[in-house]
């Protein structure tokens, strides 16, 4: 047990349908100097349960995962703390590959590739497709495991920000001058939508808190945001290869944009 510990911070809410294979997923790893934490807003189904099963470090505090993960980072007193959404399933060799990037090549932070699980429902499907055109992107991109102390050094995640959150702590790590890596490992996110109406009403409610994002970040956010990105072009290919799915996409932007637009001026008009 040589190798430094790793604290893996999970934000839950009424997460007990994806939970127990979030968990396996870390017990699973290869890397075992591990330590988990669960940071809960408060459940009322049987998150905390599961969740004793595996760990008991279990805190609570709400009301967003920005203020949740803040809190339990300060009950992380390691070199390492890794944020995993409570519907994500982390490859076996995650950790160990990010230990590896950063203790032997010098990165502060790593970006771990988030997939879907394309089982889930025509639109997880859709999801992927769009996602895995992401994995040479430095754009559409935020490092989720990283050294405490930079972690510490920028402020951690910013509390008022809902959507973007990952975005904003990764654009703050490039202005600071940290070295971010990627590996070859996978996240594979479970907790997709599985209708438009689930689509829409997920981006109405980021797009509420999205000019804040912008304000902050006016440097990226028009690329990091824009329905028409840079990874999209190049691989334009993909769109001709798969047309049932591309038609998917489409649909899909129209209804995240035009969802997200609708949020963002629903504040508007009540200021």
């Amino acid at each position: 047990m040589d190798e430094p510990l790793v604290s893996i911070i999970i934000p839950t809410y009424n997460s007990e349908s994806t939970l127990d294979v979030c968990l396996n997923s870390i017990k699973d790893q290869t890397y075992k100097n591990i330590e988990i934490i669960i940071v809960d807003k408060f459940s009322t189904d049987n998150t905390k349960g599961i969740a004793k099963k595996y760990t008991n470090k279990i805190l609570e505090k709400g009301p967003e995962r920005s203020t949740q993960f803040n809190f339990a980072s300060k009950h992380a007193n390691r070199k390492y703390i890794y944020r995993v959404d409570s519907d994500f399933i982390v490859g076996p060799k995650v950790v160990e590959e990010c230990i590896a990037k950063c203790e032997h090549e010098g990165f502060d932070a790593i970006a771990v590739h988030n997939t879907s699980d394309p089982t889930i429902s025509f639109w997880s499907k859709v999801r992927k497709f769009e996602r895995d055109m992401y994995k040479d992107d430095e754009i559409n991109i935020g490092a989720r495991f990283f050294k405490k102390s930079i972690f510490e050094a920028v402020g951690g995640f910013d509390e008022s920000l809902v959507a973007g959150e990952d975005y904003d702590i990764h654009n703050k790590f490039l202005r600071m001058g940290c070295k971010i890596g990627k590996i070859e490992s996978e996240e594979i996110h479970i907790g997709e939508p599985k209708t438009l109406i689930e689509i829409a009403k997920k981006h109405y409610y980021y797009g509420k808190t999205i000019g804040d994002f912008i304000k902050k970040n006016p440097d990226r956010a028009d690329s990091q945001l824009n329905p028409v990105r840079g990874a999209y072009v190049r691989h334009w290919k993909e769109f001709l290869w798969h047309p049932i799915l591309s038609l998917g996409f489409f649909i899909y932007q129209i209804v995240r944009y035009s969802s997200a637009g609708l949020g963002y001026i629903s504040i508007k008009v009540k200021k």
